[in-house]
């Protein structure tokens, strides 16, 4: 008989999910900027996540496991909650900024500074150590951000509108470092799959009301087959699989740790702008990004991988157990009368 604990991607291969959610991801961004070319912004949103809302709807009835604990109302409510701050808000000002800006420039901001500022938030808090490579790397973070924004504002870099934009999408990126913190909490009485979609239908439905002014004035029947094609894509793969998949890592080894893996997101976000959407970085920008990506990775990793640790006794590949790992071998060491 084979055990759940191998059985199970999650345990087994939690990096090989998350690693699916940020290529769906860094596609998603040209994606929505073709999009964003043709519809309001407050509109693109909508579409996206209420399409993302029904699939996510459609999978929790189809794939929900008959076994799983009920929700308490407060788990539902939490998790709506967190759609507030990680749909709504940190969609309203990404969309808005990608109506400003470049969607390479977003492919870059979004996903790097996400996990520095999830990292930074850590170091405060007193959850994590902070280590002078760690220090070190978020100075060289923050240098290369300062650099990448003075190359967006120049002449070359495309002025003041592509700066605001760059600047939109800084704002989104902290909305969703708090989402990313907030997922152990949410994940601790609810799952994942019930989590992610009461968290974007509480985020679609604001959404829906905010788009309505917009919405009322598109002319619907003159949106291209292609317009409509990319919104498919993104309500499915960028929003209810790879918000889905982001939870599930979540819940198998932390914010921190599946955090790191956002760093995909840049290279994968930035060859399809420039494949596909014929963008580019400025020479000060190329620069800026290059050093925050170096900054970023040194003050989230230290210099190591999270899934280069040894395996753990319940088949993780993670660097270090989770806590329901801990807490189980902890109390099997307790029955057999060993200390830890």
């Amino acid at each position: 008989m084979v055990s759940t604990a191998t059985s199970d991607p999650v345990r087994t291969r939690p990096y090989l999910l998350l690693g699916t959610t940020m290529l769906l991801w860094g596609s998603g961004f040209g994606s929505s900027k073709v999009i964003v070319d043709y519809l309001p912004h407050p509109v693109v949103a909508a579409l996206r996540f209420g399409g993302g809302a029904v699939a996510l709807l459609i999978a929790l009835r189809l794939f929900r496991r008959s076994d799983a604990r009920r929700a308490s109302w407060r788990d539902r409510a939490r998790a709506a909650g967190a759609g507030v701050l990680g749909v709504f808000v940190y969609n309203v000002l990404f969309f808005w900024g990608l109506s400003l800006a470049p969607a390479i420039d977003g492919s870059t901001i979004v996903p790097v500074m996400s996990p520095v500022l999830t990292t930074s938030f850590l170091l405060l808090a007193g959850k994590e150590k902070a280590s002078p490579a760690r220090v070190a790397g978020l100075a060289v973070g923050a240098a290369g951000a300062l650099i990448f924004f003075a190359g967006s504002g120049g002449v070359a870099g495309g002025g003041q509108g592509r700066l605001a934009g760059d600047l939109l999408f800084l704002l989104s990126a902290c909305c969703w470092a708090a989402f990313t913190l907030a997922g152990r909490r949410v994940l601790a009485g609810i799952e994942p799959l019930e989590a992610t979609t009461y968290a974007t239908l509480s985020g679609a439905a604001l959404l829906a009301v905010y788009s309505v002014p917009s919405a009322v004035e598109v002319a619907w029947q003159n949106v291209p087959v292609h317009v409509w094609l990319n919104v498919v894509f993104v309500a499915l793969g960028p929003t209810a699989v790879a918000n889905l998949l982001y939870y599930r890592g979540i819940h198998a080894v932390g914010p921190a740790s599946a955090s790191i893996m956002m760093f995909l997101v840049p290279v994968v976000g930035t060859t399809c702008s420039a494949a596909f959407l014929g963008e580019s970085f400025g020479t000060v920008q190329a620069v800026g990004a290059a050093v925050l990506l170096v900054g970023a990775v040194l003050a989230v990793t230290q210099g190591r991988l999270p899934w280069a640790g040894r395996r753990d006794g319940q088949g993780s590949a993670c660097g270090r157990a989770s806590p329901i790992t801990s807490a189980r071998a902890r109390a099997v060491r307790r029955r057999r009368g060993t200390r830890p």
